[in-house]
């Protein structure tokens, strides 16, 4: 049982350090992230579901013994046109540790690209914090782009962080500005360095959580390096209902803030958790790839006081199983079968020809309660070589995450393997990122030599 993810700042990190000829440290490598990088062509939801649920099973490419399952969720597209308005508060950190090129010139840059984007009906407001916070900018229509790109212009980076104070008022602006039905978000860039003022973590948290309640979601842009705080910028968002994303360069920011905005703005489900239920007649054992600050209780599954993933229009959503067929071992156990035990008894279900079962509860973005979805799913025999694109190319990113990781369950993966899957599965990739991954791999092992 596990929250869903549509994070992404692990791999812009990742790709940070590869570019810089390091290889990254493991803990910075989140697979779930590197994977859910990638957009994925999934069918759209059919009628009024606010996404629609693929799933594929092959045999997996780092141990032929088992299998590799994928489900995949899609995001309901909305129109840019039909989007609903938006009232925007930008909080930007300006402390002296932003000034660096790559930190508040280019939180500058992205702000511009996102007001370029919004329309008559979008508001937006800039607040700023270092030594005190401050409004440089009321809420203001984006139809007066000129008024908010040169309160933009103005900003320059000086004195230390006061993160705290700086977000009570950017909710303050929010909830004043507040409007019914429609995108009600912070939006927070950071290098992540909230070292002075009200830095009590939990005081900021349950701040977060409680707006995020009433409507006003927050998202997170990392910006810069060196003291980038990852850990505390990821738990920020997934606390305030939005996403996080790392932004170390313009490509990023575009890809962020102007070909996913409907995505980065529009929230179409909120606290979506996932449960398998694996016949074991059929899989002897199971390992969900990355997800590992995700992972929930079997309870909470149903517990819709605990808190899980979102999912933004046209987002897909990708989680991979390895699974081990009966009969075989299970990696990291050397401990025979009892000789006198049985399994437990299994019900009429597990006869059948079913795999396993994905289970989904969701929210509506301004629901309390949460809806169930359910999908059986049938075994079947596949090559891995007969995947689809999609399934082979998510495959070889999560390979190349357990390689950076060193992981024990990496198999016989080699970077070799995941450059020759990765490039027979680039597909026809317009926006160039498999083709810039294909790149990443070689520096991987290029640094591993």
């Amino acid at each position: 049982t596990f929250s869903i993810d549509v994070d992404t700042a692990s791999y812009s990190n990742v790709r940070r350090f590869l570019n810089q000829g390091q290889l990254p440290p493991p803990g910075a490598v989140r697979i779930e992230e590197l994977i859910n990088y990638f957009p994925y062509d999934y069918p759209a939801p059919e009628g009024r579901q606010p996404f629609s649920v693929n799933v594929e099973v092959a045999d997996c490419p780092w141990n032929s013994e088992h299998r590799l399952a994928r489900i995949g969720l899609k995001g309901r597209e909305i129109d840019i046109e039909q989007r609903p308005p938006s009232n925007l508060v930008f909080l930007l950190d300006v402390s002296g540790s932003m000034s660096d090129a790559n930190k508040l010139p280019l939180v500058k840059s992205s702000m511009k690209m996102l007001v370029d984007r919004l329309g008559e009906n979008d508001r937006v407001a800039v607040v700023v914090y270092a030594g005190a916070s401050g409004l440089v900018l009321p809420s203001t229509s984006a139809d007066h782009k000129t008024k908010i790109l040169s309160a933009l212009d103005r900003l320059n980076a000086g004195g230390s962080t006061n993160g705290g104070e700086g977000i009570q008022l950017a909710y303050r602006i929010s909830v004043e500005n507040f409007i019914p039905g429609g995108v009600n978000r912070v939006i927070l860039c950071t290098d992540g360095d909230f070292n002075v003022g009200k830095t009590n973590q939990s005081e900021l948290i349950r701040l977060i959580e409680e707006k995020a309640k009433t409507g006003v979601f927050l998202s997170v842009l990392g910006f810069g390096m060196g003291n980038y705080k990852d850990s505390t910028m990821e738990k920020l968002a997934d606390k305030g209902n939005g996403n996080y994303a790392y932004i170390d360069t313009h490509n990023e920011a575009r890809k962020v803030l102007v070909e996913g905005l409907t995505g980065t703005l529009i929230t179409i489900a909120k606290d979506v958790k996932i449960q398998v239920d694996f016949n074991p007649a059929q899989v002897e054992g199971y390992r969900l790839i990355g997800y590992e600050n995700r992972m929930l209780r079997a309870e909470d599954f149903k517990d819709d006081t605990k808190d899980a993933g979102e999912i933004g229009a046209g987002h897909t959503v990708t989680a991979l199983y390895e699974l081990v067929p009966p009969g075989k071992p299970l990696p990291g156990s050397d401990v025979d079968p009892s000789k006198y035990q049985k399994p437990d008894q299994l019900t009429e279900a597990a006869a059948s020809d079913e795999l396993f079962t994905v289970r989904l509860r969701y929210k509506d973005p301004d629901g309390q309660d949460s809806k169930p979805l359910e999908a059986p799913i049938k075994a079947e025999k596949k090559p891995f070589a007969q995947a689809g694109q999609d399934f082979q190319f998510a495959a070889a990113v999560a390979q190349f995450g357990m390689l950076l990781r060193d992981s024990q369950y990496k198999g016989d993966s080699t970077f070799e393997k995941v450059l020759n899957t990765a490039s027979a599965n680039v597909g026809g990739d317009d926006s160039g990122y498999r083709r810039e991954f294909v790149g990443l791999v070689e520096k991987a092992r290029e640094l591993k030599r």
